[in-house]
């Protein structure tokens, strides 16, 4: 009678698991650094301060401001950017894209309306309670605060060149209650 002995198949010593967990872990570990150093280069925070950005983002919040959004892509409407004031360079200023180049803006009667189509801004304290006509040019934006009526923005010292503009708004990140995703509200033209 033949005996049949099982196939042992051999184990990899405990050393060489321990050098394919410890690849793995660096590996991992140089991963996770890459990301960090990534989002450290290419963000940069600004604290709110004003009121002219409400109810959206209030006094003392701090928010993440990724700086490479507008290399690959272009300003949206909604997307709430950080930009060089143009009469004050010196100073950062956080508004919402409303015109984009090639637009016509006007407000009238407590209304927005880019091409003349009205938008619905949700996302506003206030109707505005001025009116002004401005056309866009190529490479300019036309922006404004969610706090219509308390807010200095381009309908009172007019366009921001696109090459002024730092960043797209991206989390608010302090404090941590109001830890929240910006989300670039798609702003919607009203029915006719």
């Amino acid at each position: 009678m033949e005996q049949f002995s099982p196939e042992i198949t051999p184990q990899p010593a405990p050393a060489e698991k321990m050098a394919w967990g410890k690849f793995f872990l660096d590996l991992l570990e140089t991963v996770l650094l890459a990301v960090l150093l990534f989002l450290g280069i290419n963000t940069t925070r600004v604290r709110v301060d004003g009121s002219s950005m409400r109810p959206t983002l209030q006094t003392g919040e701090y928010v993440l401001v990724n700086r490479l959004a507008y290399r690959f892509g272009e300003p949206q409407r909604g997307d709430i950017i950080v930009f060089r004031a143009p009469i004050s360079p010196e100073e950062d200023l956080i508004k919402r894209v409303i015109g984009l180049p090639g637009e016509a803006v006007k407000i009238e009667s407590g209304s927005v309306y880019v091409n003349d189509a009205a938008l619905a801004e949700p996302y506003i304290a206030a109707s505005p309670n001025y009116s002004g006509k401005w056309s866009v040019p190529a490479d300019h934006l036309f922006v404004l605060g969610d706090n219509r009526n308390d807010s200095s923005d381009s309908h009172s010292w007019g366009l921001v060149p696109i090459e002024n503009v730092i960043g797209k708004a991206v989390l608010i990140y302090w404090p941590p209650p109001e830890w929240n995703l910006i989300n670039g509200i798609q702003v919607a033209n009203a029915a006719p």
